[in-house]
């Protein structure tokens, strides 16, 4: 199934629609470039590229050089129930407040106030990242152009639905969120959050990212300068 649409085009108008990509990926970058000719028609001159790091990086690479755009990270942090931190009850990201998963926060019996501790390391964290990824350099602007918020898959959203409202409050105008495959319980859930959502492949049988990709190996924080390094020069060559 493959969702490369505007908002204003009913999700049923999609479930027609045969897969169109060879799964699993090779590695990050050729979904990048499969991600890439999916957005090249679209008319996004002037956009920025915003990975979600880690594993989105090397996918906006390859759309930010398909597009002629610039690239760089939009910095994310989940923030997990403190005693099972790997479950995932909300998300943060730079510039934004804390998104919660309101249902599964009252299946817990937690209030957002419960939170505060880890909402207050996953700043710090976040805070580190910036600087690791960025220095003192502050995100590009974003007000009046288009932005296309890219990672390497959607599993259950939380990350990205707080990235993608961080960038909406930064009036963008024309918002993307675009990533080679995504869980499509997860894709329809978050297409209202955005003006288009570009998932070459949304499969219904979905446990976890990585099981679409022959090599998903973990990324380092010099991995993520590394490319963006590398976007940058490539952008002074041309």
């Amino acid at each position: 199934m493959s969702w490369n649409r505007p908002a204003n085009r009913s999700a049923r108008d999609d479930l027609g629609q045969t897969e169109t990509v060879r799964l699993p990926y090779t590695d990050r970058s050729e979904a990048g470039r499969v991600l890439a000719e999916r957005l090249a028609p679209m008319g996004l001159d002037g956009a920025v590229v915003l990975a979600l790091p880690r594993g989105g990086v090397p996918v906006g690479h390859e759309v930010a050089r398909r597009l002629g755009s610039p690239l760089d990270v939009l910095v994310t942090r989940k923030i997990g129930y403190p005693p099972q931190p790997e479950l995932g009850v909300g998300a943060i990201a730079e510039g934004g407040s804390p998104v919660f998963d309101a249902g599964l926060l009252r299946r817990l019996g937690l209030s957002a106030d419960d939170l505060a501790r880890t909402v207050e390391a996953e700043r710090a964290e976040l805070a580190r990242r910036v600087a690791a990824y960025r220095g003192g350099r502050p995100l590009p602007e974003t007000a009046g152009r288009p932005v296309i918020v890219v990672d390497d898959g959607l599993a259950t959203g939380g990350t990205a639905r707080a990235a993608v409202r961080a960038m909406r409050e930064r009036g963008p105008s024309r918002l993307v969120l675009a990533v080679p495959v995504g869980a499509a319980e997860t894709v329809h859930d978050l297409e209202p959050e955005v003006d288009d959502m570009v998932v070459p492949a949304a499969p219904w049988e979905f446990r976890a990212v990585g099981q679409w990709y022959r090599d998903f190996d973990q990324l380092s924080d010099a991995d993520v300068t590394a490319w963006l390094d590398r976007a940058a020069r490539a952008r002074g060559a041309g």
